[in-house]
């Protein structure tokens, strides 16, 4: 789970996995007053504690599937440690607080950029109501992406965007698989080698 700073991201984590999440939160202090803070949000005016590296999580989806849960830091100066975080990942949630879009086109970008499936996640802080269609526009969406809405306490709404994530990777895998069937067999390429 990406987005930026306070969007819900350990609360998702926390709220949904099997296990007792690993965490690295630490106190805030006031060497991070101006940092790792957003002006006008009461909420955030008061949050006491940050991610510093990650939040993890799990899910067991069947006996052989398991779904690793990864909450990154939304702060700037962490942003670093996302390249790392996506190595490797099949898919990503953009979870976004909508009172504060603008935050989440970093971790838009970054997902692009590394080719990373991603579906968006809409928290629930009690603000403004924005359509489908603002919420699309103003981050740039594609049609195809997913976009549901959630609250990332409770654990059958954050279950609910981890399944919305994993039906898209399905679909995405099985149109894949569907474009390489109608494409036939690739012709062989390998040189032939005299007698």
């Amino acid at each position: 789970m990406v987005g930026g700073f306070g969007v819900g991201k350990t609360t998702m984590v926390r709220s949904v996995s099997e296990i007792r999440p690993l965490n690295t939160e630490e106190t805030m202090t006031r060497a991070g007053e101006g940092i790792d803070e957003v002006c006008g949000l009461d909420g955030l005016r008061t949050k006491g504690s940050t991610t510093v590296a990650f939040d993890f999580g799990r899910i067991s989806l069947d006996e052989r599937s398991v779904l690793y849960l990864f909450g990154a830091p939304g702060q700037e100066r962490f942003w670093f440690l996302w390249d790392r975080l996506f190595a490797g990942t099949l898919g990503a949630v953009v979870l976004v607080d909508t009172r504060r879009v603008s935050d989440s086109w970093y971790a838009i970008d970054r997902l692009e950029h590394h080719g990373t499936p991603f579906i968006v996640a809409c928290n629930d802080f009690g603000g403004p109501v924005h359509t489908e269609e603002q919420i699309r526009e103003a981050l740039d969406l594609a049609p195809d992406v997913p976009l549901v809405e959630c609250d990332a306490r409770d654990r059958s709404s954050s279950k609910y965007v981890l399944i919305t994530l994993v039906e898209h990777l399905h679909a995405l895998s099985a149109s894949r698989e569907a474009d390489l069937r109608a494409a036939g067999p690739a012709a062989d390429t390998t040189p032939e080698t005299a007698p």
